[in-house]
Parts: C-alpha cells; structure tokens; sequence
C-alpha cells in the first residue's frame, strides 16, 4: 500500500506546488511524473536495503539468479525515477517503467500463490494486487502517452 501512497501523495503535492508557483509542476501531467517518480524511489530501494531478501524469495522459482533479477529491476526502476524528472526523458522512461511493471507482475501473482510475506506480513492478496498494479500501469501510461 505504501506505493499507492507514495504515488497519490507525490501526485497532489507536486500539484499542489504547481498551483503556487512551481512552474516546472504547473499540470497535472508534470505532477503525476513526481508521484511515479516518488513511487519507483520507494520500491527501487527496497531492492537494496531490508526488503532484499523477501524481494529475491518472491522471484518466480523456475526464473534463474533471482538476486540478479532483483538488482537489475532494482537498478531500472531507479534509472527510470531520474529519467521521469526530466521532459525530455519522462515519456520513455514511463513507458520502460510501465513494461518493467508488467515484467515483474508474475513475481507478485508467484508471491501470492506460495503465501510469501513481506516484511513479516503476508504479500498483497492477488486480486488486490492486480488492481494496484492496473492503477500504476495506466500512471505510467498516462505519463508516457500524455502531454
């Protein structure tokens, strides 16, 4: 649920600052790219810090080097959080980071079916995840395919 936060919260404040004065925030549009960029810090860390190894365990188990795997979705959702930041970048790197998400969703659909938790609690329910992960899809698309 964090992620979610991380992405609403982002979003409105961005706007927020926009609606004041923060030319470079004035539209909904630059606002949202501050929120997935806030979401994809959030969940890029936790590939590298106390996460780590729930991350690696939820890798589906027929996928070799899950700690591979996870240091390099870690180190693209990061790339991708510097690449949203600028125009000129943002519309790509939305649209990576939007294909990253759909890459990654079987780790989570593998997580929920074995019971796995995440940071002793259990991992999201599959079908609220898949809600979750149709919202942040079509952020990432909103972003890639908006103005």
């Amino acid at each position: 649920m964090a992620p979610l936060i991380a992405l609403l919260a982002g979003t409105v404040l961005a706007r927020i600052a926009g609606l004041i004065g923060v030319d470079a925030l004035d539209g909904w549009h630059p606002a949202l790219r501050v929120g997935l960029a806030l979401m994809f810090v959030l969940t890029g860390v936790a590939h590298f810090a106390s996460r780590r190894a729930d991350l690696i365990e939820m890798v589906p188990p027929s996928l070799p080097r899950p700690g591979l795997l996870v240091t390099v979705t870690g180190v693209l959702e990061l790339a991708g959080v510097l690449a949203l930041l600028f125009p000129a970048t943002a519309r790509p790197a939305a649209a990576g980071l939007a294909l990253l998400m759909l890459a990654m969703f079987p780790a989570n659909v593998s997580a929920a079916r074995r019971r796995l938790t995440l940071a002793g609690r259990p991992v999201t329910p599959l079908g609220v995840r898949t809600v979750l992960q149709v919202v942040f899809v079509a952020a990432a698309l909103a972003v890639a395919l908006g103005g």
